[in-house]
């Protein structure tokens, strides 16, 4: 069964969230990046006309456009040691503007599931994927929905909690708890590793 790392919106708005996860994710990012198998980026953020008024995307309505991640902007940027792991991984082609490919994608997104007006679910299939590993942040929103999308459209799918962050201990264990009650396993790391040996 090909089991697919998605590693949801690691950007440098959300670094404090990052603390306890990202040694995490990178350690699960080593290890897929050792067996050959595939390794997802998403990248939350919105345009200059979904930050100006009239407001059409949900979340911009509920957030404003002070409190969005505007595309282009520091915070919207990869963390760097994310980014750091992404172009280690790149090879140089000539036909990129950077010189560089990488053999990761970076979905954009501008909404909580990763799915919704992105390109995942085709990297998913392209690639035969039918387990998907979901870490990043926040797990009680883009990890947690982006994870019961991938459930509803019949992947097998595991929340990774120990390589999840986001605003609060509340939020994480809510989060956590409820994709686990109805949706996928919920799993730490070292499980992961395990299983995948």
């Amino acid at each position: 069964m090909t089991t697919a790392l998605l590693i949801v919106d690691m950007q440098n708005v959300f670094t404090s969230m990052t603390t306890t996860c990202l040694p995490k994710i990178l350690q699960l990012a080593t290890h897929f990046k050792s067996h050959s198998l595939p390794i997802i980026f998403t990248q939350h953020g919105h345009s200059k006309a979904e930050l100006t008024p009239p407001f059409r995307n949900q979340l911009v309505r509920k957030w404003g456009p002070s409190g969005s991640i505007a595309t282009g902007s520091h915070d919207w940027e990869l963390i760097p040691s994310i980014a750091d792991f992404i172009s280690s991984s790149s090879t140089k082609h000539a036909g990129s503007k950077t010189g560089e490919t990488s053999p990761y994608p970076i979905i954009p997104k501008n909404t909580y599931d990763a799915f919704l007006n992105t390109n995942l679910a085709s990297v998913l299939e392209e690639n035969k994927v039918e387990r998907v590993v979901v870490c990043g942040v926040m797990t009680d929103c883009c990890c947690d929905t982006t994870a019961r999308s991938a459930f509803n459209r019949g992947y097998e799918t595991w929340l990774v909690g120990d390589a999840c962050g986001t605003a609060s201990k509340r939020q994480h264990e809510a989060g956590l708890n409820g994709f686990g009650y109805a949706f996928g396993e919920v799993v730490e790391t070292e499980e992961v590793i395990k299983r995948l040996q």
